[in-house]
């Protein structure tokens, strides 16, 4: 498979990714103007965090001044998601040479969605890491984008933007009922879901969240090294 056609195969995956970021982005560029930041700080945040869900919660840890403490305790809780699905990376990323740092880096629940099918990657493995990238780098590139409309929207028009952070947990909504349908295999979604109600349980409404998240990467990674074991 040539660059060109794994960078169209690769552009082709991304596209629903695309309309759904592009809109994200400009909710997180007028959010970020509505609390007083402007178009550099979006970007900036953006390009260095790329965090869906976490850069709207930056918005407002800015505009609060919260301590760099309660701000780490904040990003752990939020993105503490990424555990779990991130051990189901580790076999696709072990190989992928000098991309693997950004890949890493820019795997978010969307990019993980397209990049977790083995049957779309390109059979040779220099062109498996380039798809991957380009998946990875297209992502990103939609949201940045948006956020740069997003952001010149805010400074040029008035929004009320009571709402808009709830674009997030709406996407989280639509990717785990799209995986539901399309996955032969819902054992991670099951995982999940009976942390989730257990940690609720035990913890409250107000504590569960980072108990949830650990009992789901101790429970995957276990699932994962006796499938290791298995395999051999």
């Amino acid at each position: 498979m040539g660059i060109k056609t794994t960078v169209k195969k690769a552009f082709i995956k991304s596209l629903p990714v695309m309309a759904a970021y592009v809109i994200l982005g400009m909710g997180f560029g007028i959010l970020m103007d509505d609390r007083g930041y402007g178009t550099v700080w979006s970007l900036v945040c953006s390009v260095f965090i790329f965090a869906g869900s976490m850069q709207y919660v930056t918005a407002d840890l800015l505009a609060a001044a919260v301590s760099p403490i309660n701000a780490a305790i904040m990003a752990l809780m939020v993105n503490a998601r990424h555990l779990f699905y991130g051990i189901s990376m580790i076999g696709k990323y072990r190989n992928m040479g000098k991309t693997k740092p950004y890949l890493i880096f820019g795997l978010t629940d969307e990019t993980y969605s397209l990049l977790c099918d083995d049957k779309d990657y390109p059979p040779q493995k220099k062109d498996a890491e380039l798809y991957c990238f380009l998946v990875t780098l297209f992502d990103q590139m939609y949201w940045i984008i948006g956020t740069l409309l997003g952001a010149l929207i805010g400074a040029v028009f008035n929004f009320n933007s009571k709402g808009i952070d709830f674009s997030m947990t709406a996407l989280f909504v639509t990717v785990f009922v799209e995986q539901w349908l399309t996955s032969k295999e819902q054992r991670c979604a099951l995982t999940g879901i009976g942390a989730a109600v257990v940690c609720l349980i035990i913890f409250g409404e107000s504590n569960f969240l980072i108990p949830t998240m650990l009992l789901i990467a101790l429970i995957l990674t276990i699932s994962y090294r006796k499938r290791g074991v298995s395999d051999e």
